[in-house]
């Protein structure tokens, strides 16, 4: 494979950020672009911007984290709770109440002053939700070999000047220059897209000196109406608008491997939605390796599995953990936004020229060969291959995993559930495959065979 952007993958791939927070698409996107104005602005050296830039792009790579713990907290749906939160100003505990008793509301939950209290405190302590997403999320950063100015910018991105933000209680200037670029631009962002621009500098008046270092909070209020950012803003929504944005584009050359570690972090942002999902993505991967290996894959063909497998399921990010972690039977409707997820894989995959051959199959993990199947119902050979031998893949571990509520399916007896449905649901020359393979596959998480295609043969 050619050199190629990485800011073009990275900046597609912040849509998929932009579901999980339950943003307007091109959230991170037009974060991006205020970010790199109010850099800009400051005096800010190129490398800086670049790291910023990706920064900004990755900075809720770690929310997914939270989206379970939210819905058990509130009892409402992870989405909605996180695209009202960003316009509350938490440091007035009597916005945050509101807050809380609004979403309890909305859920349909009980509301009395004792109750609301208590989830208030609950909220607001649980350290899961307000600060494991900023670490994970630099862990994230670093992982992708982004700069340490990268990685702590995410960390320290909802540090507040006044010392009241979090995860560690910074202030001022012990606060990282990047970092407060960050966190006014997020901000600002989220209220000019819902409420204008005008009540964006009404906001960033207030919380000047609180949230906001008082010159980042100056360089934006600084820029007129006139100026072209506006419509810059409005255009953000497209990933190829953004990614021409790079700062510094000659030390953003890239190659197969760095897609590949890409594809794996965002394996792991992907997984971390859901506590009944834990090394999936990984796992389905290893699983599709091993099945196109058995079926006579060439490496070619062994590594799109392999990538299709990681990010098969990142249309997930745009489904409420409340449906996708619920204990009962699920409505017709709650199944509907289940369904969801394979259409919204095949359209965030799509739109990523490197990964867009990749897309049909990641988003057809699903089909039946019988037709039975979503998000097109498709039937037999009209099914990607590789759709096929995922959704063997799929199942498989789906039946075999431990999950919280449950240990996992000893292999015999998953394989003969599977054949069950051969031929119905399940391609047979796959299904017969993992049959062969099955019981001398690797503990789960281990790369499957001896020749770990599950990277690039370049990686």
């Amino acid at each position: 494979m050619p050199a190629f952007s990485r800011s073009e993958i990275v900046a597609a791939l912040s849509h998929a950020l932009d579901l999980t927070e339950g943003q307007v698409e091109g959230h991170a996107g037009r974060t991006c672009v205020l970010g790199m104005r109010l850099a800009e602005d400051l005096g800010v050296a190129p490398a800086d911007r670049a790291a910023l830039y990706y920064a900004v792009l990755l900075k809720d790579s770690g929310c997914s984290s939270s989206a379970a713990r939210m819905s058990q907290i509130f009892g409402a749906d992870d989405l909605a709770l996180k695209r009202a939160g960003k316009l509350v100003d938490w440091t007035r505990p009597s916005a945050a109440l509101r807050y809380v008793a609004g979403s309890l509301v909305e859920a349909g939950g009980l509301l009395n002053a004792r109750h609301t209290l208590r989830v208030a405190l609950e909220f607001a302590r649980d350290e899961v939700v307000v600060d494991a997403r900023c670490e994970r999320g630099a862990q994230i950063v670093a992982q992708l070999g982004f700069p340490p100015s990268a990685a702590d910018t995410v960390r320290c991105l909802d540090e507040h000047w006044d010392g009241k933000g979090r995860p560690r209680r910074l202030s001022g200037e012990e606060i990282p220059p990047l970092a407060r670029i960050a966190c006014l631009s997020q901000t600002a962002e989220v209220f000019v897209t819902s409420l204008g621009r005008d009540a964006a500098r009404r906001m960033v008046r207030k919380r000047r000196g609180r949230w906001f270092s008082p010159e980042v909070a100056d360089a934006f209020l600084a820029i007129p109406d006139a100026d072209p950012i506006w419509e810059h803003l409005a255009e953000a929504h497209d990933p190829g608008v953004v990614a021409r944005m790079e700062p510094d584009p000659e030390h953003e050359e890239a190659h197969d491997g760095h897609l590949d570690r890409i594809a794996e972090a965002f394996a792991q942002v992907i997984d971390a939605k859901s506590s009944y999902t834990f090394n999936h993505s990984t796992a389905v991967a290893e699983y599709a390796v091993a099945i196109g290996r058995a079926l006579g894959e060439d490496d070619a063909g062994l590594l799109a599995l392999r990538r299709a497998g990681l990010l098969h399921d990142i249309g997930k990010l745009g489904v409420s953990s409340a449906i996708l972690d619920k204990a009962g039977r699920l409505t017709d409707e709650e199944f509907a936004q289940v369904r969801m997820h394979a259409r919204f894989t095949e359209e965030i995959l799509g739109r990523i020229s490197l990964l867009a051959e990749i897309a049909p199959a990641a988003a057809s993990h699903h089909e039946r060969i019988d037709g039975g199947g979503y998000h097109r119902g498709l039937r037999g050979d009209a099914i990607p291959q590789g759709g096929r031998i995922l959704a063997v893949a799929d199942v498989f571990d789906a039946l075999t995993a431990d999950r919280p509520y449950r240990a996992g399916m000893p292999i015999a007896d998953a394989l003969a559930i599977m054949r069950s449905d051969r031929g119905t649901a399940f391609w047979p020359p796959a299904l017969d495959a993992l049959c062969d393979i099955a019981h001398g596959l690797p503990p789960r998480g281990e790369p499957a065979g001896a020749s770990p295609i599950p990277r690039t043969a370049a990686a």
